[in-house]
């Protein structure tokens, strides 16, 4: 995460929120009074749908036992009916 102050993000906001955007790279922003997060709407829409999904004990149960598969059990992509 890169990290900035709040003289410094000011003088270069404009291109700061272009990098936010393009490399889905959180920008710490400090300040005298406290910090703040600066993320892309993409970040933020996807935590957003993670909070979703791990608020459904029934999609989370399915994440939880999907990551706990070992690799051999699981079918390639290209088996996988869409």
């Amino acid at each position: 995460m890169q990290n900035v102050n709040i003289t410094n993000f000011q003088k270069n906001i404009l291109s700061l929120f272009e990098e936010t955007i393009k490399y889905n790279q959180p920008l710490q922003i400090h300040t005298e009074s406290g910090n703040a997060i600066l993320i892309s709407e993409e970040d933020y829409n996807s935590l957003l749908e993670t909070l979703h999904l791990y608020n459904n004990p029934t999609m989370r149960e399915k994440i939880v036992n999907g990551l706990n598969t070992p690799l051999n059990e699981c079918i390639r992509e290209e088996e996988v009916d869409w």
